[in-house]
Formats: structure tokens, sequence, C-alpha cells
């Protein structure tokens, strides 16, 4: 038995060593990020070409890297309304079989938002000047942590009890619509999903933006995880984080009940700005980062039961579906317009900038999520990203007291629809 035991710890060294011979992970990940932040992308707006570039470029690292490709070249395409443009997107699926006959047809998803903002074009000494946001954290570094966490997967598959899914979704940005699509409509397998991982913004980890790892999950089952993952050869292990939801890819499959865990270095100066450069990523933090969600991805693929706490204790309201607005035939209306209407006509008029935020100059985006009921009325505020507590009020308050809306349709039957909208307090 000894024999047994010492020859097996001897394949997983010689695998981990043979992998770390083969690539020059951190070289691979700049490589990756310099390639989807470049200008020749950009910004990978939702529905452009830019975006459609990162996706073929998604595809090929995934496929040469030995993932068996569930989507082609074209991705798993979709549709959606922003303003009065469709706007057309899509999500590059591959899979790692699990070698457990007994798990394999679990699933743990591994996703990465792959588009960004575009470009912003702006008048300089009456003259048009096009600035683009090369989104080189957001979510460059993202993808890039992905492809290489794929690599590395499909080399060590024999680790691995359950199958491994890699998306990379398309617009996040708008309203995180690729991974609705993905859980409400294109994975026919998603009742068979046993957790969601999902890598946004990993390029920093210092002092300032930490490497944090956020979930959903009770703090008791996520830190005894984290303790069996410090028995890997892991350089860091991340902080947890105490904050509300933030809205990421993560959020749909955390809508049906699926556990999820989130990996991020966090916000900085440059997040959605033209700054958001490859020479600001941390590239050795990337790699140690990229090494850490390995060993906690392999972790939690060999467990009997992922997470069976999970949910067990959630309190649960009206008992009926919340469907997303993508999901309806007719989406809900505010005074027969859309959401930049509501912003526009009722919150942006409404609200009142916090005097204490004020003097302290706080300013930000806090996003908020809430329900239209089958009666129009707006129920379950919640703030899903914050920025400030007085500004996190006003936001929850402005939006609660909003008129009854037209509610969502889906067959020509009223449905409770959730809606998630960013509101930007903005200091002149």
């Amino acid at each position: 038995m000894k024999k047994i035991i010492i020859l097996q710890l001897f394949v997983v060294i010689f695998a981990t060593a043979s992998f770390a011979q083969i690539y020059d992970v951190r070289q691979q990940l700049k490589r990756h990020v310099e390639y989807l932040a470049s200008d020749r992308l950009q910004g990978r707006r939702a529905g452009s070409e830019g975006e459609r570039k990162a996706a073929e470029y998604l595809y090929k690292c995934l496929s040469d890297a030995g993932v068996i490709m569930l989507t082609d070249i074209k991705g798993q395409d979709f549709s959606i309304v922003d303003g009065k443009d469709t706007i057309s997107s899509m999500n590059i699926v591959g899979i790692v079989e699990g070698y457990d006959p007994a798990l394999r047809e679990e699933y743990i998803v591994v996703g990465a938002h792959i588009d960004h903002l575009g470009t912003y074009t702006t008048t300089v000494d009456g003259k048009p000047v096009t600035q683009i946001y090369p989104g080189a954290d957001d979510n460059a570094s993202g993808v890039a942590t992905m492809i290489e966490l794929a690599k590395r997967v499909s080399e060590c598959s024999f680790m691995f009890r359950r199958s491994i899914i890699f998306v990379g979704f398309g617009a996040e940005e708008l309203v995180v619509a690729g991974s609705q699509y993905f859980v409400n409509r294109a994975f026919e397998g998603i009742g068979k999903v046993r957790a969601m991982i999902n890598l946004d913004m990993l390029g920093r980890g210092n002092a300032e933006n930490p490497f944090t790892i956020f979930s959903q999950v009770s703090q008791a089952e996520l830190t005894s995880l984290m303790e069996e993952v410090t028995n890997e050869p892991i350089v860091q292990q991340p902080e947890i984080a105490q904050h509300k939801i933030t809205v990421s890819d993560h959020l749909p499959f955390y809508n049906v009940g699926i556990p999820i865990v989130s990996f991020t270095t966090g916000m900085h100066r440059e997040y959605h700005s033209p700054r958001d450069l490859p020479k600001f990523i941390l590239y050795s933090n990337m790699e140690s980062n990229c090494n850490y969600i390995f060993y906690f991805l392999k972790t939690l693929a060999g467990k009997d039961a992922i997470f069976p706490q999970f949910g067990k204790n959630q309190v649960v309201g009206n008992p009926e579906n919340v469907y997303a607005a993508s999901d309806c035939d007719k989406r809900p209306e505010f005074f027969h317009s859309d959401e930049k209407h509501f912003l526009e006509t009722w919150v942006y008029k409404y609200i009142k900038y916090p005097k204490s935020a004020v003097a302290m100059g706080i300013k930000g985006v806090v996003t908020v999520s809430f329900i239209i009921e089958k009666d129009g009325s707006v129920t379950n505020v919640e703030v899903v990203r914050g920025v400030d507590d007085s500004l996190d009020d006003e936001a929850v308050k402005v939006v609660s007291v909003s008129p009854k809306w037209i509610p969502g349709q889906i067959k020509g039957k009223k449905v409770r629809t959730k809606i998630v909208l960013p509101i930007e307090f903005r200091l002149k």
C-alpha cells in the first residue's frame, strides 16, 4: 500500500513539474492579456468585431490545450436588446471530462467574461477623438487565467473526478447577458452543475487590491475547503470577502440555486477607464493566483459532495419563479419604455446626492437589483455592488418608491422579473 501511495504522489509531482517545464505560465498570461487588450480588438464591446476576435482567440487556445469544445468557433450565439439596438454576442464553451465514472456527469463551471466597454468618442478642440477602453484587468486577466487554468486541468485531467466546463461569456457588461443565456436557455445540463467558479479582474493582487475569494456558501464550508487547499503547493491564499454579492457572471448561477465562488483582485482607479492597460498588470501575482485556483478547483472537484449545506438555511420567499428580463418575450416597461427611460425620468430626476458623500468626495456606481411583480410593483430592492452606505441607501430608496411598471411576459403570461441596473453618482 505504501508503494502505491508513493507512486501516486510521484505521478502528481511529475505531472505538476512537467506542466511547469512545458509552459512558462507568467509569459503566457502576459501574451494573452496583451492580445486581448490590444488596440486591434478596440475594447471588445459586446456585439463588436473585437469581441468576436476575442472569442475566436479563446476558442483556439482552449482547443489547442486539449479541451473538448462544445461550441464551434462562432460560439453559442444569442441576441439582446440594448435600447433600440439588437446586439449579437456569443459564449465559448468547452469541457475537460472527469475520470470518475460515478461523478463525471456532474459539472463545475469555470467562467470569465470576454467583453469590455469598447470605445468612446469625444470632441477635443472641435475634432472627434476616439478613446479605447482596453480592459486589461477587466477582464482580459480573467480570460487569460482561465486559458492557463484549462491547459493545466487538461494536462492533469486524471486528477479531476468531476468534469470541468470552461465558458467565455459574452456581453457581461450588458447585464450579464451571456451567463444569463447559458444558465436559463442554452446549457441543458444546468441541473448537474454543482458549483460555478467565476474569474473576474485577477490582474492585481497587491496590498491595495488583495487576492480575494467571494462566495455565498457558508463561511464554515468555505473555510473548511480552503484549509484542505493549504495542503497543496500554493504560494498564497486569498482573503475571504465580507461585502455584498457583486454583479458578474456568477449571479445567474446563484439565482438558480447553484453555489458560486468568485475570485478577484478587486476594484482600482483604472477600472472602466482608458488606463486599464497591460502595463499595470502584476503577472507574477496572476501566476500565483492561477496556481491557487487550480488546486482549489482540484480539491472541490474531488469531494464526495460539494457544499452539501448550501441553501439549507436560506429563507425562501415567494416560491414562484423569477425570470431575468432577457428571458422575457416582452420585457418589463416603465411608462411604455425601457430601463434607460426609468433611470433618466425617475432615478436621476428624484435621487438626492447625500451631503456627507459630497463633503467626502465619494462617487461611483451603485448596482441594484429589484423584482417587477406581476402587478407591476417593485419589490426586493437590493444593492449587489455598493460604493458607500450613504450612496447605497439613497439608490435603494429611490428605486423602492418607483411607480408601477408594466410587468414582463412569457408566452403571453405575466411573470415576476428581476432587473439589475447601475446607478451612477457623479461629482461635478
